[in-house]
């Protein structure tokens, strides 16, 4: 049987649900330009910005392993390597989210509204970051706790920080965790390419999920796990203290999607990712996904508007610009069908 997520957590902003809002990459290089573009196209939950085009240290895991509090990294040919002392690829990658942080309070420091940043979660941390000597932190127990712990020290200090820059405007967080699939399948590989480390018991990887979800509640914010996997283990990242989960409709798998239907049963919120990255970016094609989930779920489409929000399925740093802002507006005029009770 399913595990029922905790009772909810007291935080200052919920997660705004019936609108649109995006997960995560988009082309370009110019933070303030790319945050313009999207919060004039998504007006009721904009992000913050990840421009993986600047080059390594501006994507997700680069940008996060550069924030570890306590901990720091190095780009070497293999990817990014834990070391001991931080040194240019760190402090590149640390200046760059700072420009994106500054985009992002420029256009919404005071607001009042929400909006959402992300972090690569614990596991895809670990399975993407090098240990010292070259074998991934996934295979060492202790460094994928230091990982988790100083993750959440991490969000604890960003959210503050973040606070003190925003005033009244609400930050959600996003957890994104596309490797945990892997990580509890055993597939993720070792160095040399011919074997896989063992698979991680998902009862461990709950546990390490929990206090990194749990800092951002103490620090007043709720989250919001994105894996657009069709494996994406949604039980657990509701076992785990999730308010939302973030999935792209369109793979996701049958017994994920009755995991799903039980974990909204019981308060779980859903970022659907109902708009195909890949296109068409028309609200019509969103809206046959969400009734689609509707069925599923034995919900009417009316019905979701309170528990959903729409977004495209997964980053869009490979589309061209007018593509990921269309991909944004399909969201937009998809979610607002939503709300007038529209299916396909």
């Amino acid at each position: 049987m399913t595990e029922p997520p905790p009772a909810p957590h007291p935080v200052r902003h919920p997660i705004p649900m019936g609108v649109a809002t995006g997960i995560g990459s988009l082309p370009g290089t110019d933070p303030r330009a790319a945050t313009v573009m999207l919060t004039e196209a998504l007006p009721d939950f904009p992000h913050l910005v990840e421009l993986p085009g600047r080059g390594p240290g501006a994507d997700l895991v680069g940008r996060t392993a550069a924030a570890l509090v306590d901990l720091h990294v190095d780009l070497q040919p293999a990817g990014w390597r834990l070391v001991d002392r931080a040194g240019r690829d760190e402090r590149r990658a640390a200046a760059w989210l700072e420009e994106d942080l500054d985009a992002l309070t420029e256009l919404t420091a005071g607001w009042g509204g929400t909006v959402k940043i992300a972090l690569a979660g614990p596991w895809t941390l670990a399975a993407e970051l090098d240990l010292p000597r070259g074998h991934r932190a996934l295979r060492d127990a202790g460094a994928v706790r230091d990982l988790a712990d100083s993750l959440a020290e991490t969000l604890g200090e960003q959210l503050g920080e973040l606070r003190r820059r925003l005033g009244p405007t609400g930050v959600v967080v996003q957890l994104d965790e596309p490797g945990l699939p892997a990580v509890l399948a055993g597939q993720v590989g070792t160095p040399s390419g011919l074997g896989r480390l063992p698979a991680v018991d998902p009862v461990l990887a709950r546990e390490r999920l929990a206090p990194v979800l749990a800092a951002a509640h103490s620090a007043g914010s709720p989250v919001v796990v994105h894996c657009c996997a069709a494996d994406a283990p949604v039980a657990l990242l509701a076992g785990a203290g999730a308010d939302a989960v973030s999935v792209d409709l369109a793979v996701l798998a049958s017994p994920r999607l009755d995991e799903l239907a039980e974990a909204m049963d019981a308060g779980l919120l859903l970022l659907a990712g109902a708009v195909p990255t890949g296109g068409p970016y028309e609200a019509s094609a969103a809206l046959a996904a969400l009734t689609r989930l509707a069925r599923w779920v034995g919900r009417s489409v009316e019905g979701l508007g309170a528990a959903v929000s729409i977004s495209p399925a997964c980053g869009l740093a490979g589309l061209a610009p007018q593509q990921a802002e269309a991909a944004y507006r399909a969201a937009v005029a998809a979610a607002q069908r939503l709300a007038q009770g529209e299916g396909e």
